[in-house]
């Protein structure tokens, strides 16, 4: 299993260059790819507030539309918990007061629990958590 951040999450679903790439890796790598319920907490967030800033009802249409794309998009993977394992890791990589933002925590947390590395292309923040394996296939 290999934990895809929102990022590398975002252009599978695109279907852009960049996430054909990606899914043509983790094909022939084997891999199986699986999110985190963090990833989908992100994602929904984000469109639920789009919804919700328009006033337009007609104009909710579309928003509507990639809400209900993402819901079935990730109702066809694997998604990781957030469990008590996950929440112990978590708790433990606080107490050191790294500088990484809580849901990437949480998300390498999740990875950490299930001993998968993470592909994103937030490398920079991800690679701050020890013992964490990542890498970016979308740049690679």
């Amino acid at each position: 299993m290999v934990v895809l951040d929102t990022d590398h999450l975002s252009e599978l679903d695109r279907g852009s260059s960049a996430g054909a790439r990606l899914q043509e890796r983790l094909l022939a790598q084997r891999q199986e790819p699986v999110a985190t319920i963090i990833s989908a907490e992100e994602q929904f967030r984000g469109w639920l507030a789009q919804i919700h800033q328009e006033a337009d009802p007609h104009r909710q249409i579309a928003a509507y539309a990639r809400l209900q794309r993402r819901i079935a998009f990730y109702a066809a993977w694997t998604v990781l918990p957030w469990d008590a394992a996950a929440t112990d890791i978590f708790a433990r990589l606080r107490s050191q007061s790294l500088r990484v933002g809580t849901m990437d925590l949480k998300i390498g947390s999740i990875a950490l629990a299930h001993g998968c590395p993470v592909l994103t292309g937030n490398l920079q923040d991800f690679q701050r958590i020890p013992d964490l394996r990542v890498e970016d296939w979308l740049r690679e």
